[in-house]
């Protein structure tokens, strides 16, 4: 079966699987990440981690602990919780990056753990960053980041793959923010939501390292799960002129040497050449399925700001200085902008200029290795004359952190990455995102402005929805205590976008001491009152598209788990939902197709329909029956087998342990 890259990693890093199996989008299986990276959340997976009973991390090599969020809190709550995380994390003998060393993310790249063709995973929304070196790398949530420190593995569903062509040149001015930007403003309609994105193109040869970082990590703001670039020449250049740095400047500061002989445990050029001698490998095959392609003729693409508080909303900078929109602060911060490319673009804006009268900028680096190389080249000190106000390398002010926050009605213009109401700082302020070098030359002007004097045309780009391959009925090995087969009443409820809120109304969320059954008897309240008189214990409920959708309490799963559903069929489901489904040993199976017939046979009058007509899973054979029609579905495998036996993640690693 030809594969993506995706699935292609997905299956080195898969464990448990059976027998030449070859894993596809939409199986669940166990993977064993090279590496999980948790941050200032450490602090909340470490009890995580000790209520599951675990004393010991399964692989200390595999967990890497970074400070970086509030670094710029010297209080004294902060500095004991960093002395408790830096303790624990020592203690474990995992690898330790103190605060002032950087930003996780950069940090996983700079030490050669997001290595190319490897799956990283970390408790963070934007480890997709690691993708601009050909990384898998996709965002755990803490739950999951507890199982791998304990056990070394957790489950995964394999995501649906997304082909997004990068052609042509950029024009000069233009860099890779803008092009995320774009593909954020330009296909803003959820089109990746959920997806994991594979970039190919004959105008990916011409993007630096640094532009392909920035556009993986904004795939996050895009929607997806992942965005993974192609492993070519830039990429073992890239690593191979880190090598040489790491060489010159020594071992200091690294926490590991496995080999204890000197050299760097991961970024080394012996390491690097057994890459590169196996490229052949490291790239999907001809006619892999993709659900979608996309294309974006880059030599379309002008310098673009999206905003305010919102990453859909596009405009040129051409078009928004005519509307003289007055700036009060300017950032060059965080993960996805304040590398070495970007701060020399910043830098070369600025020089021998002043920041506008009434403008704040504050800068801050993605490590202390970045900033380093910045003071070297003059840049760094190029932006101090100007006036940009300097920050320790870390978060900060991109998440509602430390010193430089939006206040009520005032206007920011940031190389962040979200723009999100009230993230920055007041909920009544506005927030811009742009490049580094627009980010610099509006402050100089005191609005949002850019030295932009070519033409600025429509974006050429396309997209094309392909049709799922036909399944076909997959044998599956059943393990002892899952049954081959279940047979359940269908309760159809049509309503495509169900929110969690429908599910699992909010007002119960916080109240601690509700019990499984008062969550039972609330299930769907808001959907439809009276969905709690036509449901029966042992029933399997019927949804429709992007089922779950909206916040991510986990009470939505578990209410129907504890009202006496079966599972839940859906035509597509929140990945959010899912997770927190199965995470409580709660099965949700997407059958589009059985959907569709169900909305045919009974239409949208009703909010709930009791059907009173059974259908089967035979699991063994992948193959619902209903009313004399059969209907494939994804195979429900081992790792989800066991998850629903021992009833959820946290029993899954406790058994574990014992074995």
């Amino acid at each position: 079966m030809q594969q993506t890259l995706i699935e292609k990693i997905a299956q080195k890093f898969a464990v448990g699987l059976e027998p030449e199996q070859i894993v596809k989008s939409g199986d669940i299986i166990s993977i064993k990440p090279a590496y999980v990276m948790t941050h200032d959340n450490t602090g909340a997976v470490i009890p995580k981690f000790k209520s599951i009973g675990a004393t010991k991390l399964a692989n200390p090599r595999q967990v890497v602990h970074t400070l970086d969020h509030n670094i710029q809190d010297k209080s004294e709550k902060n500095l004991e919780k960093y002395k408790k995380i830096e303790e624990f994390s020592k203690s474990m003998g995992c690898d330790f990056y103190p605060a002032g060393r950087g930003i996780g993310h950069q940090i996983m790249c700079e030490e050669g753990y997001a290595w190319p063709g490897t799956m990283v995973v970390a408790s963070d929304s934007h480890s997709n960053m690691y993708g601009g070196l050909g990384v898998l790398g996709t965002p755990i949530v803490r739950t999951d980041a507890a199982a791998i420190w304990a056990t070394g593995k957790t489950w995964w569903q394999i995501p649906p793959v997304v082909k997004v062509e990068l052609n042509g040149t950029l024009q000069k001015g233009v860099t890779g923010k803008d092009v995320i930007i774009a593909l954020c403003g330009y296909f803003k309609n959820d089109e990746v939501l959920n997806h994991i994105i594979e970039f190919v193109g004959n105008g990916i040869k011409h993007l630096s390292i640094d532009q392909r970082l920035t556009i993986a990590n904004m795939t996050t703001e895009w929607g997806a799960l992942g965005g993974v670039f192609p492993i070519d020449t830039t990429t073992i250049n890239w690593l191979k002129n880190r090598a040489s740095v790491i060489e010159k400047r020594g071992l200091a500061g690294v926490p590991s040497d496995a080999d204890g002989n000197g050299k760097h445990p991961r970024m080394n050029f012996e390491r690097i050449s057994k890459l590169e001698n196996n490229l052949h490998n490291l790239k999907a095959d001809d006619n892999a399925y993709y659900a979608k392609e996309l294309s974006i003729d880059l030599s379309t693409i002008a310098p673009y700001v999206a905003g305010p508080n919102s990453v859909k909303v596009m405009n040129s900078t051409t078009e928004l200085s005519k509307k003289e929109v007055k700036v009060n602060k300017a950032y060059l911060v965080s993960c996805v902008n304040s590398r070495v490319e970007d701060i020399a673009a910043a830098a070369e804006i600025v020089k021998g200029k002043k920041v506008a009268e009434g403008v704040r900028f504050y800068i801050a680096a993605a490590s202390n290795e970045v900033q380093a190389e910045s003071e070297r080249r003059g840049d760094w000190q190029a932006l101090l004359d100007a006036g940009a106000i300097p920050l320790p390398p870390g978060c900060g002010p991109c998440i509602g952190l430390g010193t430089g926050l939006l206040e009520d009605g005032e206007v920011g213009i940031s190389a962040t990455n979200r723009n999100f109401k009230g993230r920055m700082g007041s909920p009544n302020a506005e927030a811009y995102l742009a490049s580094p070098a627009v980010v610099a030359y509006s402050a100089l002007q005191g609005k949002i402005d850019f030295n932009w004097n070519e033409k600025t045309e429509p974006i050429n780009a396309q997209i094309k929805t392909n049709k799922p391959p036909e399944q076909k009925s997959v044998k599956v090995n059943i393990i002892e205590g899952f049954p081959s087969k279940i047979t359940g009443h269908i309760i159809f409820c049509y309503q495509d976008n169900m929110n969690t809120d429908g599910i699992y109304p909010g007002k119960y969320t916080y109240i601690d001491d509700f019990k499984p059954e008062d969550q039972a008897k609330v299930a769907m309240e808001n959907y439809d009152p009276k969905f709690q008189n036509l449901v029966n214990e042992g029933d399997i409920l019927v949804g429709g598209y992007n089922f779950g959708t909206g916040s991510s309490r986990e009470q939505a799963a578990t209410a129907l788990k504890y009202r006496g559903i079966q599972l839940v069929i859906v035509g597509s489901a929140s990945t959010t939902y899912k997770r927190n489904a199965l995470n409580n040993g709660f099965l949700v199976i997407e059958i589009p197709k059985f959907v569709d017939d169900l909305k045919s046979k009974y239409g949208t009058e009703n909010l709930t329909v009791a059907t009173n007509k059974q259908a089967t899973l035979d699991y063994e054979n992948s193959v619902l029956s209903f009313e004399d029609k059969e209907y494939i579905f994804s195979p429900v495998g081992t790792a989800a087998q066991e998850l629903v036996i021992l009833g959820g993640l946290e029993n899954w690693v406790k058994n574990n342990l014992k074995n």
